[in-house]
């Protein structure tokens, strides 16, 4: 029998649920992984652990599978939390897996980006992101209402419900305010598509932990926040302070106060003591439970860590004051209460004032002649597109479209095209993970994950043009309330122009358009 249902201690508001990650590593029958095997049998027969969370090819690199495992772990007696990533699987994929893990009785998921592509067999993997969380959260909630679909033949089919307990990430780390709101709308569209639950990435400042509460809270979202608790090391700490990590942050002073603390007389005892103050302000702040990580920490120190955290919590406010490692002119979305150094009520000014650029300018001209249902030539073009589908001048018409996005945007022909909703940038060719939805949890410092210090995070450059363009209203319009929905690939490498007019992608379907005549 497991301890108890995970999905049960998050939603109980008289629990404090716990999970253990555990990392099974490259390998089949390698130390790493019979460690897992027995680090879980430990957790099961003891009474702490609600669930363990199971990694899925972190870092990008292959490893024992996450499904897998958690199958194998149930059958042992303990709950599993199966990361549940889109970086490797296209939607048949993972339709495949949500399907055997249902029948399976793995309910608990986490339904996250993953961390990008790393060294695999015969050079770097090809990454896939056919779906990216926020798609894959609607289609798990489809699942769940029993989904229905269309088979080859046309017939119409739906399938059991099933039970899937979905959650999702946020990284609430982040320096500037055009990184930030994004994160907080994507986690908006995550809950509204089915999130039942929340983890952070990791961070150790207890303003933003805090931060993410209030958010929630003002929002209304009615989702429990499970803390990312990571049992900090000389080692992490320096690859999380060096980026090398993506989305993990650790400050320059937190870096230098762990590494003070390896000449102290216990280094391990006075890590474990931070975990326990984190686990202490966590529950003062009112998350549902903690996420307890961390190469160094054995099943031991994660019953150490929530023992000693229960005696601390009561005083919980005490200890905020050892967790104030804010990123240098980092931007916070409420102001600071001087009182206990979190944070206030109030929301901070947006400090940036960004402008949209020429190139912003001159495809917003374009788009309202062209393509706004009232500009004057969108009827003239809608016209015409009737006239040229399916006639001699469809591949001219077609070739001059992709040279002409080629030029502007690096096009890549997915015929389901974006450019409308983001700030006229396209997901497909300026995004390595294709995030159709809001930004991933790696950028640091506006960087993007994949090309720090290379190339800006799409979502960076497009909440400025739009924030620019028409002020924080306009960027949360199409940053936050707008859904795009994955590409549909029998459009792929024709004319998104077409599409478009002809109603078969989903902007065109948006605003009305059909093949049929008026």
């Amino acid at each position: 029998m497991t301890r108890q249902d995970f999905r049960a201690a998050v939603e109980d508001e008289d629990r404090f649920a716990v999970t253990w990650e555990l990392i099974p590593g490259r390998g089949s029958h390698e130390p790493q992984q019979e460690e897992v095997f027995e680090d879980a049998e430990t957790a099961a027969s003891g009474d702490v652990v609600d669930a363990v969370s199971l990694t899925d090819n972190p870092g990008g690199t292959p490893a024992l599978s996450a499904d897998y495992l958690g199958m194998k772990l149930k059958e042992r007696g303990i709950e599993p939390l199966v990361h549940f990533t889109t970086k490797d699987k296209n939607r048949n994929q993972i339709e495949g897996l949500l399907h055997a893990l249902e029948r399976e009785d793995l309910h608990n998921i986490l339904i996250m980006s993953g961390d990008h592509q790393g060294p695999a067999f015969e050079g770097q993997a090809k990454a896939v992101y056919d779906l990216d969380p926020v798609q894959t959260l609607d289609f798990v909630s489809d699942l769940n209402d029993g989904f229905e679909f269309e088979d080859n033949f046309g017939r119409h089919n739906e399938l059991a419900e099933t039970d899937f307990f979905p959650g999702a990430v946020v990284s609430p780390f982040k320096r500037l305010e055009a990184e930030l709101m994004p994160q907080y709308w994507k986690l908006e569209m995550k809950v509204e598509k089915g999130a039942e639950f929340i983890i952070p990435q990791v961070g150790f400042d207890a303003r933003k932990f805090h931060e993410l509460i209030k958010f929630i809270d003002e929002k209304d979202l009615d989702v429990p926040v499970i803390g990312n608790l990571y049992v900090l090391d000389p080692g992490s700490a320096r690859a999380m302070n060096e980026n090398r990590i993506p989305g993990a942050i650790v400050t320059d002073d937190l870096r230098e106060e762990v590494e003070a603390e390896q000449e102290g007389e216990d280094p391990h005892q006075a890590m474990l003591e931070r975990a326990a103050k984190m686990y202490a302000f966590m529950k003062g702040m009112g998350f549902a439970g903690v996420h307890i990580g961390g190469h160094a920490a054995d099943y031991d120190d994660v019953e150490y860590i929530v023992e000693r955290g229960e005696e601390l919590a009561p005083d919980w406010e005490t200890y905020v004051s050892e967790f104030d490692f804010p990123m240098e002119d980092g931007f916070y979305y409420y102001e600071r209460d001087p009182e206990t150094g979190l944070n206030a009520d109030e929301h901070a000014i947006l400090p940036e004032n960004p402008s949209t650029g020429l190139k912003y300018k001159g495809f917003k001209v374009a788009h309202e002649l062209m393509f706004e249902p009232d500009g004057p030539l969108f009827g003239p073009m809608r016209w015409f597109s009737k006239k040229v589908d399916d006639s001699a001048l469809e591949e001219p018409f077609t070739t001059f479209e992709r040279v002409t996005k080629t030029i502007s945007n690096d096009c890549q022909e997915c015929g389901n095209c974006a450019l409308f909703d983001l700030a006229y940038l396209c997901p497909m060719s300026q995004c390595p993970k294709n995030e159709r939805n809001g930004p991933c949890g790696g950028s640091y410092d506006g960087w993007c994950e994949v090309y720090p210090g290379e190339q800006e995070c799409i979502y960076v450059r497009a909440y400025r043009k739009l924030k620019a363009d028409g002020g924080l209203e306009k960027a949360r319009e199409k940053l936050r309330d707008t859904y795009i929905p994955p590409p549909d690939y029998d459009l792929e490498g024709t004319s998104s122009w077409l599409n478009y007019y002809l109603g078969r992608d989903y902007a065109g379907k948006r605003v009305g358009n059909e093949v049929a005549d008026d």
